[in-house]
């Protein structure tokens, strides 16, 4: 089973001191059997102490809090993980939509996750639905189909969308990065009552090469009764396999955010992100994105850094 091992940097920087932050990181590895970490550390400037907890997807996540003025702000993660996904695996075809109904009337948050958000293109978002549901189809069919719909029609382009497009956006663009397609897939398998989660982690290096590697990474999973979770990545247009490395889920980006919290000044600031992945046999992928922030503070006020780490979208 392959190893890999990661770095992921998150740099803030302003251009005069900032106090009382307080902040919450989403980067742990997901505890799951498909997975083992081998090592996990993480640094912090000023080495707060950080509180962790499980929240209400099940991720591990961090609290930690600043309270002296700071000029920058660094979070380092040092990962070294074995996933243990088989390269390719069978999917139960043999199970139908009728067999949803039961279990998400019994269950809130599958009734919540196989429940659409309001959108405004409702008929383009309905054209999906009628080209895919068929009740005779398996649900297996229906998800994988749905991805690949997305990796055929929809182009893969860095830089026209960011982490607060909506779903209407990116249909209009027809175009956007793992971040995007994740959000529409989910959209649409929700609109046929299919329960739907938001993934994060990063995508490791494979002999064959994938979109989004050495960067972090988005894909969805889907609920198949008797199954389980099953993760699929319509970026890339395979089920999720070994070389995926899960670090949170959720309802949509916001609930798997790697790092948001809050600050107090009138600094601007600047966000960069470094991620190196290393594969156990020497190949290596790494990236550092400079992020364009869209929003500054320009009073003596909390602010949101949740609004400037968006910038860091998941390729």
């Amino acid at each position: 089973m392959p190893i890999y091992k990661i770095h992921h940097i998150t740099k803030y920087e302003y251009d005069r001191p900032v106090k009382e932050s307080v902040n919450e990181i989403k980067m742990y590895p997901f505890a799951e059997s498909q997975q083992e970490t081998l090592q996990h550390d993480i640094i912090i400037s000023q080495k707060p102490e950080v509180f962790t907890y499980t929240d209400y997807w099940g991720n591990k996540t961090g609290s930690f809090n600043i309270l002296s003025p700071h000029t920058e702000l660094i979070i380092e993660i040092q990962l070294l993980i074995k996933t243990t996904l088989p390269n390719e695996w069978t999917i139960p075809g043999n199970i139908f939509h009728s067999s949803l109904s039961p279990l998400v009337e019994n269950d809130l948050q599958l009734l919540g996750l196989s429940t659409a958000s309001p959108v405004k293109a409702v008929g383009v978002m309905n054209e999906f639905v009628l080209r895919l549901f068929n009740p005779q189809k398996d649900l297996a069919g229906i998800i994988k189909d749905c991805c690949e719909i997305i990796f055929k029609e929809f182009t893969y382009i860095k830089g026209i969308t960011t982490i607060e497009s909506t779903v209407d956006e990116i249909l209009e663009n027809k175009a956007g990065v793992c971040q995007d397609f994740a959000h529409v897939m989910l959209e649409i398998l929700r609109m046929m009552g299919i329960p739907a989660r938001y993934v994060s982690g990063y995508i490791c290096p494979n002999k064959n090469g994938m979109r989004g590697e050495g960067a972090t990474h988005a894909w969805v999973e889907a609920f198949i009764p008797t199954f389980g979770w099953v993760g699929i990545d319509p970026t890339n247009n395979v089920w999720v396999t070994n070389n995926h490395v899960k670090l949170a889920v959720g309802r949509d980006f916001a609930d798997c955010t790697p790092a948001k919290g809050t600050f107090k000044g009138p600094a601007r600031q600047s966000l960069s992100v470094y991620v190196s992945i290393g594969y156990e046999g020497g190949a290596s992928f790494e990236e550092l994105n400079n992020v364009q922030m869209e929003k500054q503070p320009t009073v003596e006020s909390p602010e949101i850094l949740s609004d400037t780490f968006a910038g860091q979208q998941q390729q």
